[in-house]
């Protein structure tokens, strides 16, 4: 089988050194992807196409090549064809009916034609001459011009005659690996992914950090999205994912931090710890999902103050979105299901959040929290190779589970939830419960009598699974997760 590649329109506007470079960037690319699937796959780059042939007739193989070109970035089409020597026009007529001929029964047809070389004719003869040929021998109802059954086309390229079978659309944009790479701040939901699909589709090599806020549970379900978009669109190149455990500066802001400020300054202290993770892997940009006006922290005064905490470039593609379109497009790439399925952890939520932040209150602000926990979160952050988090997402499978009910009456109950929250709904527990904000509960549950059984409660369940989860992770065997009754 053999695929023509056609180039995104904007590698053809460039300058002749750079796209022979993106041109040769693709090549690589597409020759890597596609040689996990056929060992001996042959990749011709060419001034104005990649032609791309594989080495059987197997359909199965085929179609996993197929599906593999419509997922690398700077592929405008692929173009399913067949090529044999040019004859002549005669000669083209047969080769076109070997083709064409059983699926031209009783339909309309037009045959187009492009041509490349010296020839006695021109695309428009070859057209009429082709075109009659194939009326002439074969059981077709006629030739359409304007509106017909069946388009035929065919290119002549100076001794090369190719019959195009079907055209696929490509992804579009630029090769991975021609533009410089980028660090995107990664949560998991709609608008991380799609920032994330976007910068790859447009050839920067992508790499992911994550800032944990709550536990492990979350983090693995980040690690799925993140190894999917890669392993997707992006595998032609091994980029980073980088797990920065964030839960000592959450409790840092929820503790220190004036209520109202404490959106903005989390994503301070996430800027900043980014660019020192980017400075780390030699990385010059940051990226997030941000939308303008989506949320509180994303107002342009707010957006103001939170790039001042970093001097990297801060890249926002879905700036301008709305949100129902981020939805369809990360449906689309197939990162909804696991946005879906994310948690959205939401430990710092202001009660009446600022929306016109002013950098000399917000470093106010900051100036009340420890530095050193910041920095000791930079510090601890994990690295790991983006291909290694599947083997790492396997050994999750077998963790331990552990959300149980009210009908364990022994355990003692521990509301996890906001002070705030905590108060405005209380909630009254049949037995022994007691109130530990969830920022307080890693630094205070080994002081706990270790002897009894606690399960965590909050109001949609999220927080308490991932606390749980954990604690879990941190050899405590004695936590659950409290749910009502059904």
């Amino acid at each position: 089988m053999q695929f023509v590649i056609k180039l995104f329109p904007e590698i053809t506007i460039k300058s002749r050194p750079v796209r022979k470079r993106f041109v040769g960037r693709l090549g690589d690319n597409i020759r890597k992807l596609t040689r996990a699937i056929d060992a001996e796959v042959n990749v011709k780059k060419e001034w104005d196409r990649i032609v791309v042939t594989t080495s059987t007739d197997d359909e199965q193989l085929n179609d996993l090549v197929r599906d593999q070109l419509t997922r690398i970035p700077g592929i405008d089409q692929i173009i399913e064809s067949i090529s044999v020597e040019f004859v002549d026009l005669d000669d083209a007529i047969v080769q076109l009916l070997k083709v064409w001929g059983d699926r031209l029964i009783g339909k309309t047809f037009v045959v187009r034609c492009k041509r490349t070389g010296n020839h006695d004719f021109n695309s428009s003869e070859a057209e009429r001459k082709i075109g009659g040929g194939v009326l002439h021998n074969s059981e077709a109802a006629g030739v359409d011009l304007h509106n017909p059954d069946l388009t035929l086309k065919i290119e002549i390229r100076h001794k090369e005659l190719m019959i195009v079978q079907d055209r696929i659309k490509g992804l579009g944009g630029f090769p991975i690996g021609t533009v410089e790479p980028v660090l995107s701040l990664i949560s998991g939901g709609f608008d991380s992914t799609v920032s994330s699909y976007l910068m790859m589709k447009r050839g920067l090599l992508t790499h992911y950090c994550f800032f944990n806020l709550g536990g492990r549970a979350h983090e693995v379900a980040v690690k799925e999205v993140a190894h999917y978009l890669w392993n997707k669109y992006g595998a032609s190149h091994r980029v980073k994912f980088i797990s920065v455990p964030f839960e000592g500066v959450v409790e840092e802001i929820l503790t220190r931090v004036d209520n109202s400020q404490m959106g903005v300054v989390l994503k301070r202290m996430m800027m900043k710890a980014a660019e020192k993770v980017a400075e780390q892997i030699e990385v010059q940009a940051l990226v997030t999902g941000e939308a303008i006006a989506q949320v509180s922290s994303q107002t342009i005064p707010n957006l103001n103050v939170i790039d001042k905490a970093a001097d990297m470039v801060v890249m926002r593609p879905l700036i301008t979105s709305d949100k129902a379109d981020i939805i369809r497009l990360a449906d689309q790439i197939g990162s909804a299901d696991f946005a879906k399925s994310i948690p959205e952890y939401c430990g710092v939520i202001s009660v009446n959040p600022t929306t016109r932040a002013k950098l000399h209150v917000v470093e106010a602000e900051e100036a009340r929290m420890n530095p050193e926990v910041l920095q000791s979160a930079i510090e601890s952050a994990q690295y790991i190779n983006i291909d290694q988090l599947a083997d790492q997402m396997a050994q999750e499978q077998h963790r331990k589970q552990v959300e149980v009910t009210e009908a364990q009456q022994q355990a003692v109950i521990i509301d996890i939830r906001h002070p705030d929250e905590a108060e405005k709904e209380p909630v009254n527990f049949e037995g022994e419960s007691m109130h530990m904000p969830f920022y307080s509960l890693h630094s205070q549950y080994a002081q706990l009598d270790q002897s009894k059984s606690y399960l965590l409660y909050c109001k949609k369940g999220v927080m308490s699974k991932l606390h749980a989860q954990f604690l879990t992770d941190e050899g405590y065997d004695n936590v659950g997760v409290f749910r009502f009754a059904q």
